[in-house]
């Protein structure tokens, strides 16, 4: 039998592992060894390195928490007529009336941005966020808002933002997955939201669901040692397979998730393992001792995943049930901001603490707003609203303690400097170092990338 050392890879393998010598000539080497995972330089130099995305599922609204509508609360109970995806030919809302925010605005920060009483933690660190209250959207359902919102595409299945930049930059840690999706519910477009797609299998996002086993079936079943020997005599066949075919990437990336899944067996437990997290650390993000679960413990373990060399991590909040689609009752909000606030702000702290944040783009956003307007004056919730939405960026070359754009008086519509879900794409893969354009991969015959074929542009009033 060969010895691994007896290939190209092997050869490789043997000269980096446990080795910090000569990080720039080991990365070139395992990039032309046809590696799909090796770490690769973007197209220009920039600070982030890495990507914490913070998703909530199911349309928070914008003139309740992070875009203040005075004139909203003056002209409460006042009909208005518009021609609204949500509403159209819908049976009782013949009429609309404009509804007041339910929460009371106030400045924060040097900056002054002025942020809800729902986000009172968030709005602590306005000084290190950039706000846009501009986004918009090109569906008003929940299905297809959030799969535009993640792959930029509203139709059809399409590589995740997570694998596109995992694809553009490869990993910093073979022992863990360079994209990975932190939720305790499937959310609406189910696993389509960290899907690979057409892009190598090795870029798929991997779910890691809070609890006393975040990973499943990463614990090993027999000793190190006899999985190592079973593990390179399965390398073996698999080289001697791939041999004989020019390039199979679906076999590379197989045999790459073989070895990856052996690192995992000690990277995993060590990454979620909080134990030596001091009692300040904890508490800051709402925790006690022990505690495997909720919205703090999926952002401690975001800093914790991002500290080890994970590209991307995104954490969802909630899944598709119980979440922030507030149709019946605008105080459902409440619980659910409450839920993530402290953590959130625990997070930027914790990161800018550490050093981190200059490598870490932290994005908050959801999938579209909510109606400003509702079939009464006096209805207590909001309709889904893909017009007008609010998003932040904080951290990874973004400037700091800004405002970008805004809705009309009422919040009906995106006016000023309006950004839309491409143009929110383009700028998170700028930041990370790559034209949106040239970032692409041939399927079919065709150059694909995350930004599709309509206009797309860079919002640079963001960039530090």
């Amino acid at each position: 039998m060969r010895s691994i050392c007896g290939t190209r890879r092997g050869l490789l393998r043997s000269a980096t592992a446990g080795s910090l010598l000569f990080p720039g000539i080991i990365e070139s080497l395992w990039a032309d060894s046809g590696d799909l995972i090796a770490p690769r330089q973007p197209h220009f130099p920039v600070r982030a390195k890495n990507i914490i995305f913070l998703f909530m599922t199911g349309g928070v609204s914008h003139v309740d928490t992070f875009d203040p509508k005075p004139e909203l609360a003056r002209r409460h109970g006042q009909q208005i007529d518009v021609n609204h995806p949500e509403i159209k030919g819908r049976p009782g809302y013949e009429r609309i009336y404009l509804k007041r925010p339910q929460w009371e605005f106030h400045p924060h920060g040097r900056c002054g941005t002025r942020v809800s009483s729902l986000f009172p933690c968030v709005a602590g660190c306005v000084d290190d966020i950039a706000v846009i209250r501009s986004m918009h959207t090109s569906h008003s359902n929940h299905y297809n808002a959030t799969l535009g919102m993640h792959t930029g595409s509203f139709a059809f299945a399409r590589p995740s933002i997570g694998s596109w930049v995992t694809y553009g930059l490869g990993t910093l840690n073979r022992n863990l997955p360079g994209f990975v999706v932190i939720a305790p519910h499937q959310t609406y477009a189910g696993t389509q939201v960290y899907a690979n797609d057409f892009l190598p299998g090795t870029h798929q996002g991997t779910l890691v669901v809070p609890g006393k086993e975040p990973v499943a079936n990463v614990a090993p079943r027999v000793s190190a040692e006899r999985q190592r020997i079973e593990l390179e005599t399965l390398r073996e066949f698999n080289e001697d397979h791939l041999s004989e075919r020019r390039a199979d990437p679906l076999l590379t990336a197989r045999l790459q998730t073989f070895e990856t899944a052996f690192g995992m067996q000690m990277a995993v437990p060590d990454a979620f393992d909080f134990a030596r997290e001091t009692a300040g650390t904890l508490a800051a993000y709402g925790l006690q001792r022990g505690q495997t679960d909720g919205f703090g413990w999926q952002c401690l373990a975001a800093r914790r995943l991002v500290e080890r060399g994970v590209r991307f991590v995104e954490l969802i909040d909630t899944g598709s049930a119980n979440n922030w689609d507030a149709h019946g009752n605008m105080l459902t909000h409440e619980p659910l901001a409450k839920n993530v606030d402290q953590p959130i702000a625990a997070l930027l702290k914790d990161l800018k603490q550490r050093g981190m944040l200059e490598e870490t783009l932290v994005v908050w956003t959801t999938e579209f707003g909510r109606t400003p307007f509702n079939n009464t004056a006096d209805a207590k919730g909001r309709e889904h609203h893909p017009w007008a939405f609010s998003s932040w960026l904080a951290g990874g070359g973004v400037k700091p303690g800004i405002v970008h754009g805004a809705t009309d008086e009422i919040g009906l519509r995106a006016v000023d400097r309006p950004v839309h879900v491409r143009d929110f794409h383009a700028t998170i893969l700028h930041l990370m170092g790559f034209d949106h354009e040239r970032l692409t991969y041939r399927h079919a015959g065709l150059d694909f990338r995350l930004t599709g074929v309509e206009p797309a542009h860079v919002v640079r009033d963001l960039l530090a």
